[in-house]
């Protein structure tokens, strides 16, 4: 016998094929609404190998399908089983399916990519889309220069699911800065369901946990250097510790963070290169980014999206040295922001000079703040994602919802 349940169920689903950028945009946006909602429940389907290193607030869980990663030669391999891929990719599109049949949202909102890696969440769309459960296609603020997105979406057949299946795209960020979809011919169905939330303002969190013991000893001001997840980040890295052993007196030490995704080999060679450097501290990983933002003089990131509001949140003088390969998603948003006077970019020109990056870490404290320049609506993307999924939620539901829902 079934008892007709109370509290609503959002569910997010973020790929999660490389980095940490979907799990940490997704994470933010669930512990958010179930703050500003008590009766609010949220499920996150994710591909992250490290989903479980992470704190999460009560009523937020998850489920963990299995890993694949994306090779440089732009396939995809199963990440801990060896087993082929499309057996990989058919386990998780039927994990997504079955747990949403039986989470039954309320909404749900994809992370990105339209249908999924590989289609994999286009049954899940489908048959939720026949219950009546509005369905949301979230966006970071860019995807690509306009010149790869749109054979990325025709391959992909990205842009007959947003028109067909979706009920709202929520871009998580100011067209101020760049409009994600440039260069993709929408029709007027598609561009009426965009909206801009803003950016997601991150705070630090109120657990107390211990200090990461490779970062102890920097009780002075210090600079943050994070290549986000790390996957890629071994150019960046290199460079500021090739600045600070070229620059012994530098006057700010560093606190580096490789990101979990860094190749072992990577992380070996720069772990001794900065055991030697009496004015820098390294770690392979922490999970309270947030922290480490708060209390740092200054930030050295390549600037993906949840750096980026990281920089933006904590009000943070930032160093952004974006990558350009396999997206120009981060240098698009460095330069942008460059321009609206928010952060200072440095471009990678295969060089890597010390002495170049040494003055501009020395320069990093002289920098204005981003707050010294105005924008409104900057960092409203939480309180707006509140609000856009409160009205879902009330919304008027169709009776196949009413049906799936007294199971």
């Amino acid at each position: 016998m079934s008892t007709r349940r109370s509290g609503a169920r959002v569910m997010f689903y973020c790929h999660d094929t490389f980095g940490l950028g979907h799990l940490r945009r997704v994470r933010a946006l669930a512990h958010s609404l179930v703050d500003g909602n008590k009766d609010l429940s949220v499920m996150i389907l994710s591909g992250s190998p490290i989903i479980g290193s992470f704190d999460f607030r009560a009523r937020v869980d998850f489920v963990r399908i299995p890993g694949v990663i994306k090779l440089r030669n732009g396939e995809y391999t199963s990440l801990n089983l060896h087993i082929d891929i499309d057996e990989t990719l058919a386990m998780r599109a039927s994990i997504i399916r079955h747990t949403a049949d039986i989470f039954d949202p309320d909404l749900f909102i994809v992370d990105k990519e339209p249908l999924g890696l590989r289609g994999e969440v286009k049954n899940t769309l489908v048959m939720l889309k026949r219950r009546g459960t509005p369905l949301v296609l979230g966006l970071r603020d860019v995807m690509d220069e306009p010149a790869q997105l749109a054979p990325e979406w025709e391959r992909k057949k990205a842009l007959p699911a947003v028109r067909d299946l979706y009920d709202a795209i929520w871009v998580y960020g100011l067209p101020q800065l760049w409009d994600p979809l440039e260069g993709l011919d929408l029709p007027a169905s598609v561009t009426r369901k965009l909206t801009y939330t803003g950016y997601l303002q991150r705070s630090v969190p109120n657990t107390l946990m211990p200090r990461n013991p490779d970062l102890q000893g920097l009780d002075q001001p210090y600079l943050l250097v994070t290549p986000g997840g790390g996957g890629d980040g071994e150019a960046m890295v290199d460079w500021v510790l090739s600045a600070y052993e070229s620059d012994p007196g530098a006057p700010h030490p560093a606190m580096v963070v490789l990101g979990p995704f860094m190749a072992p080999e990577h992380q070996a060679e720069f772990l001794r290169r900065a055991h030697r450097l009496p004015n820098v501290r390294m770690t392979t990983f922490d999970a309270r980014m947030e922290s480490l933002m708060a209390g740092a003089l200054g930030v050295v990131a390549m600037g993906g999206y949840n750096t980026f509001c990281e920089i933006l949140s904590f009000d943070k003088r930032a160093l952004i040295v974006p990558r350009t390969q396999p997206r120009q998603e981060q240098h698009i948003r460095a330069s942008r922001a460059q321009e609206m006077g928010l952060v200072r970019m440095l471009e990678n020109d295969g060089k890597r000079e010390p002495r170049v990056m040494a003055t501009a870490l020395r320069q990093l404290p002289q920098q204005n703040l981003p707050s010294e320049v105005v924008v409104p609506g900057l960092l409203d993307g939480l309180e707006n994602v509140d609000r856009l999924v409160n009205q879902m939620l009330t919304r008027p539901v169709a009776q196949p919802r009413l049906a799936a829902r007294g199971r």
